[in-house]
């Protein structure tokens, strides 16, 4: 049976003051922040690239298929751009600074810039980045395991919409005959 929850509220109120300039990290957080920082701002690079892909898909998709699965390229970079607010927020809090420069943007983010010449290939370029966000996101939630919760968490729910997206583009790949 598990034990009931008991804290010492002295000590937690203490050093809640002694440290408040320090936000939302406590002496509860066991993650080395600098490279958390590191690995939240490589995931940043990637959902920027992943945003400016699909919306280069939207804007250049055509053919038959391309309105519905224009939309669909609109909505993912939706998404896509969510995340990367939500990455910038939580290493913001963590006390670091989200990059947001150009500069090296490719070579910090995970996942490729690849064009693609026709619908199938935009769809096929697309789902490969997908394929890529889940398996490295995947590693990075064992990676945090319980020592950053939150970010653990904000990773977790990213994952699941990537998953999503990946099960979308297989759909759109039967449908255009990919």
């Amino acid at each position: 049976m598990k034990q009931p929850f008991r804290a010492d509220m002295e000590a937690i109120q203490k050093r809640a003051r002694e440290k408040m300039m320090d936000g939302a990290v406590t002496s509860a957080y066991n993650a080395d922040r600098e490279q958390v920082i590191d690995v939240l701002n490589e995931v940043l690079a990637t959902e920027i690239v992943c945003t400016l892909r699909y919306r280069n898909h939207y804007y250049r998709a055509s053919g038959i298929h391309a309105e519905p699965v224009a939309a669909e390229f609109l909505e993912h970079a939706e998404e896509e751009q969510q995340h990367a607010d939500w990455v910038s927020v939580r290493i913001a809090q963590l006390g670091g600074k989200p990059n947001w420069s150009p500069d090296g943007l490719a070579s910090r983010a995970h996942a490729q810039y690849s064009e693609g010449e026709t619908l199938t290939d935009m769809i096929k370029e697309d789902l490969i980045a997908e394929r890529i966000a889940i398996e490295t996101y995947s590693e990075m939630v064992r990676w945090l395991g319980d020592d950053d919760p939150t970010t653990r968490r904000i990773i977790e729910d990213i994952l699941k919409d990537e998953e999503e997206h990946a099960d979308d583009l297989v759909g759109m790949l039967e449908t255009v005959g990919g």
